[in-house]
């Protein structure tokens, strides 16, 4: 994940996007953060958590979802993470952030595929795509 660092420009289901990530606290945390051309900000903190990753998901709906990852897959391009709980969220039936995998094509692109339940039973997956800026 660390291999991440840096600046990313891209679409976030076809319109513009960037992301940013950077090492906070002494190199024990990754930060990202996301910005979309509608205004949209948001804000995910990567740290491991024992022999797992997580993270935490600071989204504009007011509500924090923290995931979980099992590890990297067998051919080291994808990490997806499931939802594990959240903070502040009005109610499990509440819309939140549920998934997210981030394929590695290589070290210069990036996707990330967000999975957003807007009600139970009801989800939708969105696509965003970066290339890291030279």
């Amino acid at each position: 994940m660390k291999t991440l660092v840096g600046d990313w420009e891209g679409t976030a289901e076809g319109h513009p996007a960037k992301v940013s990530y950077r090492l906070v606290s002494s190199g024990t945390a990754l930060q990202e953060n996301l910005s979309t051309a509608d205004g949209g900000e948001m804000v995910s903190m990567y740290h491991p958590d024992g022999a797992r990753l997580v993270m935490t998901h600071y989204c504009p709906e007011n509500n924090q979802p923290r995931m979980r990852a099992a590890g990297l897959s067998a051919d080291g391009k994808r990490v997806e993470f499931q939802f594990v709980d959240a903070t502040n969220l009005a109610s499990p039936d509440a819309p939140h952030m549920v998934g997210l995998m981030l394929v590695f094509q290589d070290a210069d692109h990036l996707t990330q595929r967000w999975t957003h339940q807007l009600a139970p039973g009801n989800a939708q997956t969105g696509d965003f795509q970066f290339t890291r800026k030279k």
